[in-house]
């Protein structure tokens, strides 16, 4: 069973920048994506940017686009999200996640779960 954990979260003016970190660990799959989501309160959970660990591809959400990127260590076994250009609709807890195969948008696919770290967007 793989377990996730991520970190970075905290309190960031608008403009700013946080670098989300989590890390893996246990069995893993042969082929997978790993991905990171985002919920506030009352909303629905939603996909962020998602990366194939072997390829290198990455998607995004267009909310996302041009001002985060994730990218993968395999040496720890880490996957990272950059986030520039902070805005306050950016606020809410980000979560990784892992599934076997491609890479996809909906939560439902994704088979493993970090415990979110809280991302706070001030204006």
């Amino acid at each position: 069973q793989v377990q996730l954990v991520e970190s970075g979260g905290g309190l960031v003016q608008a403009g700013g920048s946080l670098r989300l970190s989590c890390a893996a660990s246990g069995r893993t799959f042969s082929n997978y994506a790993m991905g990171w989501f985002r919920q506030a309160p009352r909303l629905e959970r939603e996909f962020v940017a998602g990366i194939n660990w072997y390829s290198g591809g990455t998607a995004y959400a267009d909310s996302v686009q041009g001002r985060f990127t994730i990218s993968r260590d395999d040496a720890r076994n880490s996957v990272y999200l950059q986030m520039n250009s902070l805005k306050p609709e950016d606020t809410a807890v980000y979560y990784c996640a892992v599934r076997g195969g491609k890479i996809v948008y909906s939560p439902s696919a994704y088979d493993t779960w970090g415990q979110g770290t809280q991302v706070t967007v001030s204006s």
